[in-house]
């Protein structure tokens, strides 16, 4: 408005104001504040392990087993996943293959064991006269996984996601009740012998749960590098006799 200095119509002394204005009374903020209700109680802290070994025991029947898998919310797989991947084969069958955890195909699917290198895997048992189609025990596969659900990105499933299934695979075995057990991989050899290393585990035979366990080689290591086909073959020609032993 284009005023600059405002001029009152009597002067102020300002020398006759107090040295300190006094301020008005008033209450802390922290006190004006009403308080805050006592602290939230913590849960007690969830043991996922404890709670696997709990549903696993309680699990009579494979389809019980299957059931209680299914209804496992403490492993974070669980909620990136399309499928609950359990098992294929012939419940009967002598020969139990425990591979890793499912990858695109099998989360598709919900089987495991049904890409490419699932393909290999057929191919290779069948040429020492093993299926995972076949209805004869003796000439059987049963084929399941250490994780029943799809790692993001196909990573490899972590120690703790291994020991929390853990108290699954050992009451899926027990189920199955097979003559030998097939570890696929690394992660199998972890959940079952606590060691990895396939490249030196892989065609020796050892025992786990009061099973003999050959570790091999994954197929999909085969399909990666031809050259490994040779020792797998070795592999299986060493399962075939161990089963004619079995069977004598």
């Amino acid at each position: 408005m284009g005023v600059s200095d405002w001029v009152q119509e009597d002067p102020i002394n300002r020398y006759d104001l107090p040295e300190r204005l006094e301020r008005p009374a008033t209450e802390p903020l922290a006190r004006a504040v009403p308080p805050l209700g006592p602290p939230l109680a913590q849960g007690p802290k969830v043991d996922p392990v404890a709670l696997a070994q709990t549903a696993a025991s309680a699990a009579d029947s494979l389809k019980a087993l299957c059931d209680a898998i299914a209804a496992f919310d403490h492993c974070e797989l669980k909620k990136g996943a399309r499928s609950t991947v359990f098992a294929d084969g012939n419940p009967a069958a002598r020969v139990m293959i425990l591979g890793e955890a499912p990858g695109r195909e099998e989360d598709q699917e919900g089987l495991p064991f049904v890409g490419p290198a699932g393909q290999l895997l057929d191919r290779m048992f069948e040429a020492i006269g093993l299926s995972r189609q076949s209805a004869d025990p003796a000439s059987a596969l049963y084929i399941t996984n250490v994780l029943p659900w799809r790692p993001p990105q196909n990573r490899d499933p972590l120690p703790e996601e291994i020991a929390m299934m853990r108290p699954f695979v050992e009451r899926h075995i027990a189920l199955i009740n097979p003559d030998i057990i097939v570890a696929f991989g690394n992660i199998p050899c972890l959940a079952l012998l606590n060691e990895k290393g396939i490249m030196r585990l892989r065609g020796t035979w050892t025992q786990a749960l009061n099973k003999p366990v050959l570790p091999m080689t994954h197929p999909t290591y085969l399909l990666r590098t031809p050259a490994a086909k040779r020792e797998a073959w070795a592999d299986l020609l060493a399962l075939k006799s161990r089963l004619q032993e079995i069977r004598n």
